[in-house]
Order: structure tokens, then sequence, then C-alpha cells
């Protein structure tokens, strides 16, 4: 019975949080990825969970995963509700625009405007 309700909040907390429009990856297992794909932005968006919305979810980086397929790694259990699974989508859109995270293709464009700074490097012309 909790192995069936685990699979249900895992399918549930799959199907929310891509109807917002989140970057939920394919995964046929009880754990729900969400792709940031960036090492730097995936550190951020767990610390800020947690600081700002008490909500512990791992940051899976390189070497675990490939460069560039950097996520946050939720799995549900049956013990969390349709009303933590809301709180849940809440804080992570929160995270989403704070961070200016891509949203997934169906979802909404990612924020513009950023409080993240990016050193650009422009390359040396001539000599």
């Amino acid at each position: 019975a909790e192995r069936d309700a685990q699979q249900q909040q895992a399918s549930r907390t799959k199907q929310i949080l891509s109807a917002a429009g989140l970057p939920v990856m394919e995964s046929p297992t009880h754990i729900v990825p969400l792709l940031v794909g960036d090492p730097e932005l995936c550190k951020m968006a767990s610390d800020r969970l947690l600081g700002v919305h008490g909500i512990y979810i791992q940051p899976i980086n390189y070497p675990t995963v490939p460069r560039g397929t950097e996520r946050l790694r939720i799995t549900p259990t049956p013990f969390h509700s349709d009303a933590l699974i809301a709180e849940l989508q809440d804080a992570l859109v929160e995270t989403w625009d704070a961070l200016g995270i891509p949203y997934g293709s169906a979802g909404r464009p990612a924020v513009a405007k950023s409080d993240r700074i990016i050193p650009l490097l422009v390359p040396k012309s001539g000599g």
C-alpha cells in the first residue's frame, strides 16, 4: 500500500510541476528530477529552497550527472500530501523566478532579469 501511495504521489508531483512549466525530466521511478542545467544555479536553488522555504532538495551536479544536466532531485513519499505538493510547486516557481532559471519548453519563459551576476568574458582582439 505504501509503495502504491509513493508512486501515486510521485506521479502527482510530476503532473503538478509540469503544469506549472517547471522542467521535469523523464523518470520511470519515484524520483522527480528538475532540470537546472547549471551547477552554480543548481546549488543556489537548493540553498534558496532551504533558506527561504524550509524545503531541502538535493542538488545533483557533475560528476554524478553529465555537465549541462544538473538537476534537483525530488523524492516524494506516501506521506507528502497534496497540500505539501502544492506548497512545493509554489516554492519552486518562486525560486525559478528569483534565480532566473529557464522553465520547460511548454511552460512560462525564464525571467529576463536575475540578481545573479555573471562575468562577461570578452575575447581580446588582435595581438
